[in-house]
Formats: C-alpha cells, structure tokens, sequence
C-alpha cells in the first residue's frame, strides 16, 4: 500500500475543490430538472392538442354510429368539419415547428418529393408535377416526410 501526506494547503485546496465540485453537480441536477420539467410540459400540451383533435373527432363519428340514415345536412357539413379537424393538426404541428412543404415548381425537387407514380401526358413536359399524392413536412431543415406525387410522362 502506497502512503502518502498532504501538506494542509493541499488538504485545503482539495476540500475547496470537492465542495466545489459538489456544488457545481448540484446545480447540474437542478438544471436537469428543470430541463425534465420543461420537457414533460412540452409533452403535456402536444397530448392536449392533440386530444382537441381526438374530441373534435367524435361526433362525427358518434353521429355515423348512431344515425344509419345519414342526414343531407350532415353531408354538407362534413367537408367543412374535416377541414376544421385538420387545422386544428395543423396548428398543433406548427407549435412543433412542424411545417408542410410547399411545392415551388410543377417541376420536382427531389430532395424533398418523391415520384410514387407517373401518367401518360403528351400536353406537359416529362416530369411536370401533375398530382400532389400526400403532403409532405418539414421539421426545421430536416425532412420528415417528403411530399408524395405523380408526374407526366411522355
């Protein structure tokens, strides 16, 4: 076993040290607390949103489960109580900085579109974007889901 003295100024500077250290780890958790707090609250409030998307939803779907004989007035309504489903997603996606990708040109850019069919169409020229399949978005510069379409061939 190896012995060694530490002269009471080294003894000091150590005791210094470790409460220094042990202050400094303290504060870390806390801050990583308050970081997990934040977090969960983050979390919270997109489960929130999204179960105003979920409330908004259910008559609709009530209403079918409830009523065979689906109303004319029911009909006509729907398509606007679809596109209120879907922004209310779409506000609850911005918050997360989660943005759709809008299209610049009829021709596809490919490091956000992705060609999953084509069509014959000697009227446009080869690989005009004639059909957006699926939206696609964005979070930040990175791509989530590139936009789905449909060019011409010819």
């Amino acid at each position: 076993m190896i012995k060694f003295e530490l002269s009471a100024e080294n003894k000091l500077q150590l005791e210094n040290q470790l409460r220094t250290d042990a202050k400094q780890l303290e504060e870390l958790k806390q801050a990583l607390r308050q970081q997990e707090q934040k977090f969960q609250a983050e979390k919270e409030q997109i489960f929130l949103e999204l179960l105003e998307v979920f409330d908004t939803l259910e008559y609709p779907i009530d209403y079918l489960k409830n009523n065979p004989e689906v109303s004319p007035q029911f009909i006509k309504r729907l398509p606007k109580s679809l596109a209120a489903i879907q922004q209310k997603l779409s506000i609850a996606l911005a918050r997360q900085q989660v943005t759709p990708i809008a299209l610049e040109d009829t021709t596809p850019d490919f490091s956000y579109c992705q060609v999953v069919g084509r069509e014959d169409r000697t009227d446009l020229a080869d690989q005009t974007i004639t059909k957006i399949v699926r939206q696609g978005f964005r979070y930040g510069d990175k791509i989530l889901r590139p936009v789905e379409i449909i060019t011409a061939k010819n």
